[in-house]
C-alpha cells in the first residue's frame, strides 16, 4: 500500500467502495487523514464496515471542513449530470479528485509511465512491466487493469509504476505528470460519459499536455484523431514525442523519428538504420496488428526509462498474453484454440477474425447493436460458426447461406462440436476462435467466466480424446 500523507490531520470524503475506493480509504487513513466513506450500494457499504472503514453518510454531512472528495472513477463527474454527491461537494467548494491524483502528490521518487487510449490500454500496460522487469527493473503495474494504484507497493527508488489510465481517471487526476505519456488510437467510447467525441478526446489529450517539456509522450499515429495529437505536440515541444505506426502503409511520421511495425516486423528510427528489432510473428502472446502497436509502444516506453531496446525486443516473443484476449489456450492434434472472450462487440472481434484462416468460431451471448453484420468482410474466413446464447438466432440470420452454421446454444456444446469438427477436418491449421462479439450477460456474469469456462471445456476434451494440450500463451 502506498500512504498518502499529503492530507494528514484532516478531513477527506471517500465516495464509491470498490476496490479502488477501499484501498484510497486504507491508503488515506494510514497517512493520517479523517475519512468520511459512503457508498449508495448497501452492500459496499457492509463491506467497507467490516474491513475496519468508517463510514459517513455524505447527504447529512457538514462539508465546511471537508477538505476534497475522492471519487470513484465510475461515479458521473460531469456526464450526463454530475452525481448528487458532486454537487454537494462543488456547493462547498471541495476538489474533486480520483486515487490517482492522490498518487501523483504523493510525488514518489519513482518514475511513472501512464498509458490511455481506446483499446490496447490493459495489454501495453502489462506488456510494458513484463518488459522492464525483463530488464531488471523493479516495477508495479495497476490502475485501471486490476491492482488499484494506491494498494501498489513501494518500489526502490529506481523501480518504475506503470499504469492503465482510462478517461474517467484522467477526468479525476488533474496534476498527473507521467514521465512517459502513451496514447495509444482513439476512437468513439464513453461518449455519454464525456458529452461527446471531442469531449472524450480532449481528456485523453490533457494527460499528454500536461507533462513537462522534458518528459515524453508516445502516440500512435495510425488514426485521425491521434495524428492531429501527435502534430500538435510535436510543434510544441519540439522533440519528445515518439510516433508509433502499424500496417501495410507505415506512416512515415514513424520511421523518421519512432518506432514501426511492417508486416509484423518491428523497426525503429536510429536503431542500425532502421533494420529489425523483432519479428512478432512468433510471439504468441500477441496476435494480430492491434497488439503489434501495443508491442511498438511498450517498446517506445522502455526506450524513453532508457532500458536496453535490443533485450526488450527479445522478451516482446516471452510475453504470455492478458487472459481472454487473443489468448493461445494450446493445442491439441494441430488444432489450436484461441480464447478472446473479451470480445464482446463486432468491433473487437473484427481485430481477432483478420488474424487467421480456416476458422472454426465460437460466436453469440446477448447481442449489441448492429450485432455481427460488420464482420461480414471477414466471412470467408470462417469455415463453421456455433452459435450460442441469446443471439444465436439473430446471428444466424446475418450469416445466412454466406457461412455454414450451427445453432449450440450453449458453450460446453459449442466446443464439443468445435473440436469433433476440427478434428475430422482436413483443413491446414484449423484454429477453434471462441470470439463472441456479444456480451456474456445471457449465461455468463462476465466475459471472465466465460472464457474460464472455455479454457475448462478446452482441457478436458484434450484428455478425453487421448490428447494433451500444449501449453497455450496464457497460465
Amino acid at each position: 500500500m502506498i500512504e498518502i500523507t499529503t492530507f494528514a490531520d484532516r478531513a477527506v470524503a471517500v465516495f464509491g467502495l470498490g476496490r479502488s475506493g477501499l484501498a484510497t480509504a486504507h491508503a488515506l487513513a494510514a497517512g493520517g487523514a479523517k475519512v468520511l466513506a459512503w457508498d449508495d450500494n448497501a452492500d459496499r457499504r457492509e463491506d467497507a464496515a467490516k474491513a475496519g472503514v468508517p463510514l459517513d453518510d455524505p447527504y447529512a454531512a457538514d462539508w465546511t471542513d471537508v477538505a476534497a472528495l475522492i471519487l470513484s472513477p465510475g461515479v458521473p463527474l460531469t456526464h450526463p449530470e454530475p452525481h448528487d454527491v458532486v454537487k454537494l461537494a462543488h456547493s462547498a467548494q471541495c476538489e474533486v479528485i480520483g486515487d490517482v491524483e492522490l498518487f501523483a502528490r504523493e510525488a514518489l521518487p519513482n518514475k511513472v509511465a501512464a498509458i490511455t487510449g481506446t483499446n490496447g490500454k490493459s495489454t501495453t500496460t502489462s506488456l510494458t512491466g513484463f518488459l522492464l522487469e525483463a530488464c531488471g527493473r523493479d516495477v508495479a503495474i495497476g490502475g485501471n487493469l486490476g491492482t488499484p494504484v494506491l494498494d501498489l507497493p513501494t518500489l526502490d527508488d529506481d523501480g518504475v509504476y506503470v499504469i492503465e489510465m482510462s478517461s474517467y481517471q484522467i477526468d479525476l487526476a488533474p496534476s498527473l505528470k507521467p514521465d512517459v505519456g502513451v496514447l495509444l488510437n482513439l476512437s468513439p467510447d464513453h461518449i455519454d460519459r464525456h458529452g461527446d467525441m471531442a469531449g472524450y478526446t480532449a481528456v485523453k489529450r490533457g494527460m499528454l499536455e500536461n507533462q513537462s517539456a522534458d518528459q515524453i509522450c508516445v502516440v500512435g499515429i495510425d488514426d485521425p484523431d491521434c495524428a492531429s495529437i501527435f502534430d500538435a505536440l510535436a510543434a510544441e515541444r519540439m522533440g519528445n514525442v515518439i510516433p508509433v505506426s502499424v500496417g501495410n502503409n507505415v506512416d512515415p511520421r514513424a520511421k523518421a523519428d519512432g518506432i514501426w511495425v511492417d508486416d509484423g516486423v518491428v523497426h525503429m528510427a536510429g536503431f542500425e538504420d532502421g533494420e529489425a528489432l523483432v519479428d512478432l510473428s512468433a510471439a504468441l502472446g500477441l496476435i494480430g496488428k492491434h497488439n503489434w502497436q501495443n508491442a511498438a509502444a511498450a517498446l517506445a516506453c522502455l526506450s524513453a526509462l532508457d532500458c536496453p531496446v535490443e533485450q526488450a525486443a527479445a522478451a516482446l516473443l516471452r510475453f504470455p498474453g492478458l487472459a481472454h484476449r487473443m489468448e493461445n489456450v494450446g493445442t491439441a492434434a494441430g488444432v489450436r484454440f484461441i480464447n478472446d472472450s473479451k470480445a464482446t462487440n463486432a468491433d473487437a472481434t473484427d481485430r481477432a477474425l483478420v488474424c487467421f484462416d480456416n476458422i472454426i468460431w465460437i460466436v453469440g451471448g446477448r447481442a449489441k447493436e448492429g450485432g455481427i453484420e460488420g464482420l461480414r468482410p471477414h466471412f470467408g474466413r470462417i469455415k463453421h460458426a456455433f452459435l450460442i446464447g441469446e443471439a444465436a438466432g439473430e446471428f444466424a440470420q446475418t450469416l445466412g447461406d454466406d457461412v455454414a452454421h450451427t445453432i449450440a446454444g450453449d458453450l460446453d456444446t459449442a466446443v464439443t462440436s468445435a473440436l469433433d469438427l476440427a478434428l475430422s477436418d482436413q483443413a491446414e491449421a484449423p484454429v477453434v476462435l471462441l470470439s463472441p462479439a456479444a456480451a456474456s450477460f445471457d449465461q455468463f456474469s462476465d466475459f471472465e467466466k466465460r472464457g474460464n469456462r472455455f479454457r475448462d471445456l478446452v482441457a478436458g476434451l484434450a484428455v478425453l480424446h487421448g490428447q494433451d494440450i500444449s501449453a497455450g500463451a496464457a497460465e
